[in-house]
């Protein structure tokens, strides 16, 4: 495992700690969990685009354009 430093403001720092502490945790696996979600969050992301991007070639309206009320129908 990599260490890093970052560098924030101390009472953002000192309260961070507290609410770690009371979910019975610690500001450094709070912070890894956050890293994990934040890099899983892109990875759906540009998995969404790409299926987005591969149906574009499959869908076809036959030329119809449709409202916004038609397309919001349910």
């Amino acid at each position: 495992m990599k260490n890093i430093t970052l560098s924030a403001d101390e009472n953002l720092i000192e309260a961070a700690r507290e609410r770690a502490r009371t979910e019975h945790s610690t500001l450094n696996e709070q912070f890894r969990r956050w890293l994990a979600d934040y890099v899983r969050q892109r990875n759906r992301t540009d998995a969404a685009m790409a299926l987005i991007e591969e149906l574009r070639g499959e869908v076809r309206t036959g030329g119809i354009k449709f409202t916004r009320d038609e397309m919001n129908e349910r």
